[in-house]
């Protein structure tokens, strides 16, 4: 997902130096500077988050949100009804996302359900920071919450013989896994202007433990390192 969202930034780079190259020799007269050509540092971003994936939530309201005011700057749509009728559009949005996010990701959600029936280890940090390091511990799942906060939980030293899970929540506040070479991560997430980096590369191998991450994001985020 890295490599996609650097393609579309390279994209969107060439496609601005090619415009100011012709504007530049005479070839063409584009004007960028359009009535709203800020909203694009909405919709851009949005844009490639969305198609980058995995966390597309957020990305789909701010996208939606930046068309909205393009339209408004070109006098199409009224800035007063979107005004009035954006906090209402979020939060239908939300709760649909709410009610049919289990069913897409079905398994892992299964897996998770049955995993959080063991007792877990709590963590947190509100307006500080919490470090935890397994080094040479065994790891049997956590409960990590970060609000105002961050929490850093090092797991390469860790030692952990089957599946886990790891029920992290960011409001306000950072989460950062650092996880071993050899386990998988599977991710499932519900974010809300916020979202979760995946920067581990899975393995084939089907013997070696998983640990899911079951994050809830708002304003917050979780980086898997």
């Amino acid at each position: 997902m890295k490599k996609i969202g650097n393609l579309l930034w390279g994209l969107v780079f060439i496609v601005l130096g090619l415009i100011f190259a012709l504007n530049a020799l005479g070839i063409a007269n584009i004007n960028i500077f359009f009535n709203g050509w800020w909203t694009l540092f909405i919709i851009i971003p949005c844009l490639i988050g969305f198609i980058k994936g995995p966390e597309r939530m957020g990305d789909l309201i701010g996208l939606i949100i930046g068309i909205a005011l393009l339209l408004c700057a070109q006098n199409i749509l009224s800035f007063d009804i979107i005004m009035k009728l954006s906090i209402p559009f979020i939060l239908i949005m939300i709760g649909l996302y709410l009610i049919f996010k289990d069913v897409i990701n079905s398994k892992i959600t299964d897996k998770i359900k049955e995993l959080n029936k063991t007792k877990l280890k709590e963590y947190a940090a509100t307006f500080g920071e919490s470090k935890i390091n397994m080094q040479n511990e065994e790891f049997e799942g956590a409960d990590l919450t970060a609000v105002f906060g961050a929490v850093d939980m090092d797991l390469r030293g860790a030692i952990i013989k089957k599946e886990q899970v790891i029920n992290a929540t960011a409001i306000f506040g950072g989460i950062e896994i650092k996880a071993p070479e050899n386990v998988n991560i599977k991710v499932k997430s519900t974010s809300i202007f916020g979202g979760v980096g995946n920067k581990v590369n899975n393995s084939k191998d089907e013997n070696i433990p998983t640990i899911y991450v079951n994050a809830f994001c708002m304003f917050g985020g979780v980086d898997i390192k």
